[in-house]
């Protein structure tokens, strides 16, 4: 058998083994139980602090795209997923977009209730056409797994299809600012020259295999193996909605630097505000 015949079959392996979405999986009762103690955990040991939710519509779908940060554990979708079901009511259908790899880890199957769904367009499309609010990071695991020195920078890498995605559902874009997320541990490198050496961008569309210091392992190559987060103090900071009349007649490369430069102008502010790493 021909080397690219292994990479085929071991490609359908994997992608077999990511659970289909299925939006009716995110489940409003369960979310209310397990919210008060969530958000208890979230305001101890990330001291979250997540600010302007009344600039998001109160109601209909609504594309929210964020900067990323924290890897494969990331607590700004915690922070932001329990702030957002606080505010809004666990009723209103709200929707985040996680890597394949991350959606089939064993024990994480409680995302998906709290409407975590695999990252593609598909799973985007349908969950806006719902009526649900979706919350989308563009910079992936190449923005995820940065170094730590950059963690001030927003970067999606050139990735513009969420401005696509919101002008062919004729949603509004909301810009999410945060910062913390990347002092959850100490990223090094984002490994992409070891994701192709070990083949799983093709294998499993990882393009990057981190290395990274966190406890309690020390030294650690990719982040898939249980760590734990340092207490880093998370903000998070909602940023002006860009009309959908305005994403409609304007060009992708217009609406992506708007939603980039209102992020990056964000991060700034945040983070001029932080006196120390971690502590905040």
């Amino acid at each position: 058998m021909a080397l690219g015949d292994v990479v085929e079959w071991a490609k359908h392996q994997v992608s077999a083994r990511v659970p289909k979405a299925d939006l009716d999986q995110r489940d409003p009762d369960y979310i209310r139980e397990q919210l008060p103690g969530l958000w208890l955990l979230a305001s101890l040991y990330f001291r979250a602090d997540v600010r302007g939710l009344d600039r998001i519509p109160t109601d209909g779908p609504v594309l929210l795209v964020g900067n990323h940060s924290g890897g494969n554990l990331p607590p700004d979708t915690f922070v932001f997923t329990l702030a957002f079901s606080s505010y809004f009511g666990v009723e209103r259908p709200f929707y985040q977009l996680a890597h394949n790899l991350v959606v089939s880890m064993p024990g994480l199957g409680s995302l998906r209730k709290f409407g975590t769904v695999a990252a593609n367009h598909e799973n985007a499309r349908l969950a806006l056409e719902s009526g649900g609010a979706l919350l989308v990071y563009p910079g992936g695991d190449y923005e995820v797994f940065r170094p730590s020195w950059e963690r001030h920078k927003v970067d999606f890498g050139g990735r513009k299809g969420y401005v696509k995605l919101a002008r062919d559902a004729g949603v509004p874009i909301v810009p999410i600012a945060s910062v913390g997320g990347q002092e959850a541990a100490l990223f090094l490198d984002r490994g992409q020259w070891l994701a192709r050496l070990l083949m799983v961008d093709r294998l499993a569309r990882l393009k990057s295999v981190p290395i990274l210091l966190a406890p309690p392992w020390g030294l650690a190559v990719s982040d898939f193996v249980p760590r734990l987060p340092l207490p880093t103090k998370i903000t998070i900071e909602v940023q002006e909605a860009i009309d959908a009349d305005d994403i409609k007649t304007a060009d992708d490369d217009v609406i992506h630097e708007k939603v980039t430069a209102a992020l990056q102008s964000g991060v700034d502010r945040m983070a001029a505000q932080r006196r120390f790493p971690v502590i905040g």
